[in-house]
């Protein structure tokens, strides 16, 4: 609809777990690699916390994606059953017979075969089961014998519970103290701080093949930040959202007074407070990399940023803002109206 007026190749904001568009970040980069590493060493349990919308079902993925063929996955993305109920989806997703939807006993016999008979072939089994904060005391408990099959050296399923920050006292009920002493790794993703959103955005809209300073003002961002509280989904509905009434109004780039239409509309929080200076992330490096592979900019050798320029412009007439040029050299320019990538 809008992506000619704004020069991308696609949209840059869609609601789908696309792991071309993770825009890494340090939290982002450490789960990563503890999901990558949960997969290729074949632990018991990884557990992933995380607020709704902050990118844990994406990550997944683009962990699971840099896995060779030899992985068999297995996704459940609704864990609110009843034990039966669940005993039928997993013969279901697992490919097992119809005998093993009806009884958890052939239920476990049958996957028991199916995951030995695959780690003889040195391949690797993995269930992740989303929104796993939904799952009752008894379904968890489920889990645990799940993950105990084993060799003598290694586990022959591997599950990743991925879910919201209720999880962790889920975890801590002493009903449910065996399954805690078997969680291999733990990470957690927290919500995005200015410059991350800055990042976030200016990155997705890379990927989509558009230039940030043609897209947001300075204060749209900033705006955009605050009213999304930092939540990469939340930022995603107000992104696209100020596209099309920009593109409605010939507008580019969107300005504030867009975002803030979009903000009513969708009535979000006008009580939010508001945004920290935003002349502090003109200071910073932020990562602004997408992709499976996107690295952390702050972090990042002046080589690894070669090829890349990034200008962060801040909406004052007075004052200096970071470049990081071609050749990943630093300098100071005049502040100037908009966030962008070149």
């Amino acid at each position: 609809m809008y992506e000619r007026f704004y020069g991308f190749r696609e949209r840059p904001f869609d609601l789908v777990p696309d792991p071309r568009f993770l825009v890494m970040m340090p939290a982002h980069r450490e789960a990563l690699s503890n999901l990558e590493y949960a997969i290729v060493s074949r632990k018991g349990i990884t557990v992933l916390i995380g607020e709704a919308g902050v990118g844990k079902t994406t990550l997944i993925r683009a962990a699971l994606e840099t896995q060779s063929n030899g992985v068999h996955c297995v996704y459940l993305p609704n864990p609110a059953l009843t034990r039966n109920e669940f005993v039928e989806v997993l013969a279901a997703k697992f490919g097992l017979s119809p005998y093993a939807g009806a009884s958890k006993a052939r239920l476990l016999l049958e996957l028991e075969e199916v995951v030995r008979d695959r780690h003889g072939r040195n391949e690797g089994t993995i269930l992740v089961i989303d929104e796993a904060q939904s799952l009752s005391i008894e379904l968890l408990e489920e889990v645990r014998l799940l993950a105990n099959f084993e060799t003598a050296q290694h586990k022959l399923l591997s599950v990743i519970l991925a879910g919201q920050p209720e999880l962790s006292p889920r975890l801590n009920d002493p009903a449910l103290r065996q399954l805690k002493q078997r969680v291999a790794l733990r990470c957690e993703l927290r919500p995005l701080v200015l410059e991350e959103t800055a990042a976030y955005l200016a990155g997705r809209i890379q990927t989509a093949g558009g230039v940030g300073a043609q897209v947001f003002t300075r204060d749209a961002v900033s705006l955009i930040h605050q009213r999304s509280g930092g939540i990469p989904r939340t930022i995603s509905v107000l992104a696209d959202n100020a596209l099309v009434s920009g593109f409605a109004q010939e507008q580019r780039p969107v300005n504030f007074k867009t975002v803030l239409e979009v903000c009513a509309d969708f009535d979000l929080d006008q009580s939010v407070e508001p945004a920290a200076d935003v002349t502090a992330v003109s200071e910073t490096r932020a990562p602004v990399t997408a992709g499976p592979r996107a690295h952390d900019a702050r972090a990042a050798s002046p080589a690894a940023l070669r090829g890349m320029s990034l200008l962060l412009r801040d909406s004052e007439p007075a004052g200096r803002s970071l470049v990081v040029d071609r050749a990943g050299e630093h300098e100071a320019v005049p502040r100037r109206r908009f966030l962008g990538i070149f």
